[in-house]
């Protein structure tokens, strides 16, 4: 299955089963390109822990080695944007940059979970853009100018369960319509099991918290005007736009 959030034509917000061009609700069916439904962030997160240097190709591309155990910062939820949303970049920043991710959807509440025990907790997942500000990632020490300014994690379209996505899911990133990542989800350094048991040693996850798996090789910058499209196998395809500051 997989599931979306969705505003209705009345307003309401409502869960529903995303199919290819339907989403079926409260025993209605809605058309998905219908201008009066707007697709909302899949899900609610408290936070979102993200990894670097996940994929041994993209540290390569900069220069970094795996860590010894995962390199974990947070984005808020002020960061959070939806399927068809348009990111807005910061001003005065020569380099912002997209980063296609495979997003893991927390299912319950829980701590200190065995990797063992970790598909327990997990309620599926969905695609991220970790937009990252570059010009102040050397400038500060827990990255809160570089990650968690608004929009910068755009999410969705939908929530797949696990059976969905195949173990060796593809990740593909296009920047107006051109290939930028490409890669498998079994190349992450640390799997999902193992993040989650790293993390929820040190804290708390909550229903709808994500955690963010990291980047293939093959980041780039974003302009004003483009458009991001990431497609991840058993998932779907999570597209946005991006505008300059100065409304371009």
């Amino acid at each position: 299955m997989r599931y979306v959030r969705f505003r209705d034509p009345a307003g309401t917000v409502r869960r529903g089963i995303y199919g290819d061009s339907r989403l079926e609700a409260a025993g209605r069916s809605y058309d998905i390109d219908d201008p009066e439904i707007e697709l909302l962030a899949p899900c609610e997160p408290s936070k979102i822990v993200c990894v670097g240097f996940n994929y041994p190709a993209h540290a390569d591309e900069v220069d970094e080695e795996i860590p010894e155990r995962p390199s974990l910062f947070f984005k808020t939820p002020n960061a959070v944007a939806p399927h068809g949303a348009t990111i807005e970049l910061l001003p005065r920043k020569e380099e912002i940059t997209y980063e296609g991710e495979l997003a893991v959807v927390i299912g319950e509440q829980c701590r200190n979970v065995d990797a063992a025990d970790a598909e327990n907790v997990v309620h599926g997942y969905t695609c991220m853009n970790d937009v990252t500000n570059r010009d102040d990632a050397d400038l500060e020490r827990n990255w809160v100018r570089t990650e968690a300014f608004d929009g910068s994690a755009p999410l969705g379209p939908a929530v797949a369960t696990p059976e969905e996505v195949p173990e060796d899911a593809s990740i593909e990133l296009f920047l107006n319509g051109e290939r930028r990542q490409a890669a498998s989800i079994d190349e992450l350094a640390f799997s999902v099991p193992e993040l989650i048991e790293e993390i929820t040693a040190y804290l708390t996850l909550e229903p709808g918290d994500v955690i963010a798996t990291g980047t293939p090789s093959g980041t780039g910058e974003l302009s004003g005007g483009d458009t991001v499209e990431i497609e991840i196998e058993g998932i779907g395809t999570l597209e946005h736009g991006v505008s300059s500051p100065d409304g371009e």
